[in-house]
């Protein structure tokens, strides 16, 4: 962590970060009247955000994602009625 910056905003209240900040999202926190918290900060998109909420959901990718790690497949096609099942139940739980 640096030493202590000054920075002056200009007219319409911006203040550049720095290089380091470039082409990055970032949270702005107005903790009080004379201070504000600037937080690197990662977006994910609306259409995937219901995995996040869906521990179930998250807990079935991290296996999934484990056995392929281990090259553990199956030799059977997917049974495509049974994911569309589970999908379905799992999205009721959202």
């Amino acid at each position: 962590m640096g030493s202590p910056i000054t920075k002056s905003a200009d007219s319409k209240g911006r203040i550049a970060l720095g290089r380091r900040f470039a082409n990055r999202t970032v949270i702005v926190r107005e903790v009080d009247e004379t201070e504000v918290v600037v937080t690197l900060a990662s977006v994910i998109p609306e259409r995937e955000a219901w995995l996040f909420r869906n521990e179930q959901a998250q807990a079935l990718v991290a296996a999934g994602l484990e056995q392929a790690r281990a090259r553990r497949f199956i030799d059977a096609p997917p049974d495509l009625e049974a994911d569309a099942e589970l999908a379905d139940e799992i999205d009721g739980d959202a």
